[in-house]
């Protein structure tokens, strides 16, 4: 699977690592440095995602592109009912969503207190 990225893949970063679960790292175009990764540990993991207007989309991370765009699978919206910034909230359910990067305002994933440490480090 090398050469020219296929329809499923989605680059990550300039170094043109790609990002697919049937593809390894020893199998993607170039090395892949340190910050790619660190991504592949997060695939298929559970991310909620706030946006700018409010609303948190809670899905599997999928993908993400070099402009830092990323793509959640079986994705959920859920937002505060007009009018109420309390609870209840409403829910919707999305399936495959792109959250660009601009409108981002938060992201977290869920994986253990060791993991999110680890994720963290800035070492080489």
């Amino acid at each position: 699977m090398e050469g020219t990225p296929g329809p499923s893949q989605v680059a990550m970063n300039p170094e043109d690592a790609y990002c697919n679960s049937s593809v390894t790292p020893a199998d993607a175009a170039g090395s892949s440095s340190p910050a790619v990764a660190k991504l592949r540990k997060l695939l298929f993991r559970r991310m909620l995602i706030g946006v700018n207007d409010g609303r948190y989309f809670l899905g599997l991370f999928h993908c993400i592109d070099k402009q830092g765009n990323i793509i959640l699978q079986d994705a959920v919206e859920y937002r505060s009912a007009r009018g109420s910034s309390l609870p209840p909230t409403e829910q919707r359910c999305l399936g495959l969503i792109l959250i660009p990067a601009a409108c981002r305002s938060s992201c977290q994933v869920d994986c253990s207190v060791e993991e999110k440490m680890s994720l963290l480090c800035l070492d080489n």
